[in-house]
């Protein structure tokens, strides 16, 4: 058990580093996943109101079940392995993303959609180059709470075997009574949501120049274009 800060029990078959890269693919894919189903799924919600309420209704069942349950109900069909353990997570994320896109594309007002139908848009690109880009900061807001859930939540997959990443070193290091791997999981798993975190608000930032920020004031006198004027303006370009 000796060999430095970093040193970890050989039955988990990894090096600490390693450990890290399995963790931040556990919990990435599967929110890349579910914002991808998201997407279309939130669309539909947008066009057919009425379909918005039991959507919402199924995702939250879904959240509701114990990842433990999930876990017994998939490993008859994909074993103890890490799809068992991200297509929970990917099914978690949808109750955050559905309602961020709805409420972000709901958001576009009526005069914006009806300038670029005006311009010739279809209802594909104004999805894709309006009403999304004017969306950003809402989907991005959920983006960052589904994937500090999926990082946290990935540790889960130690209930399994050796599919817990970081959540590996917390069992480890109860089973080994070694306090060093505990402090290992829990400041790891931290600061990778942290650092993950601070990533997103930097992509908001560049997706969304437009957007107020706390370090940025206009200029007294100064006339600034509305935000949906602007991406409406770069869509047609």
């Amino acid at each position: 058990m000796s060999g430095g800060l970093f040193h970890i029990p050989s039955d988990l078959q990894n090096s600490y580093w390693g450990l890290v890269g399995v963790h931040l693919r556990e919990a990435l894919l599967p929110v890349l996943a579910g914002l991808v189903v998201a997407l279309p799924i939130a669309q539909l919600c947008v066009r057919l109101r009425w379909l918005y309420v039991p959507v919402l209704g199924i995702t939250t069942v879904l959240y509701a079940i114990p990842s433990l349950a999930f876990f017994v109900i998939l490993i008859d069909y994909t074993g103890q392995s890490e799809t068992t353990v991200m297509i929970p997570l990917a099914v978690y994320s949808l109750v955050i993303f559905v309602p961020a896109i709805v409420d972000g594309v709901r958001s576009v007002p009526q005069e914006t959609l009806d300038a670029a139908t005006a311009m010739g848009f279809g209802p594909v690109r104004r999805y894709l180059q309006v009403q999304l880009p004017i969306a950003a900061p809402a989907i991005i807001a959920g983006l960052r709470v589904a994937t500090v859930s999926s990082i946290s939540l990935v540790s889960v997959g130690m209930l399994i075997g050796n599919q817990g990443a970081l959540g590996n070193l917390l069992h480890d290091g109860m089973i080994y009574h070694q306090t060093r791997l505990v402090w290992l999981s829990v400041l790891g798993t931290a600061v990778l949501a942290i650092l993950a975190d601070a990533l997103l608000v930097v992509l908001r930032i560049v997706l969304t120049p437009w957007m107020p920020s706390g370090s940025r004031r206009a200029r007294a006198g100064t006339a600034q274009e509305p935000a949906p004027a602007l991406v409406l303006e770069d869509a047609a370009r």
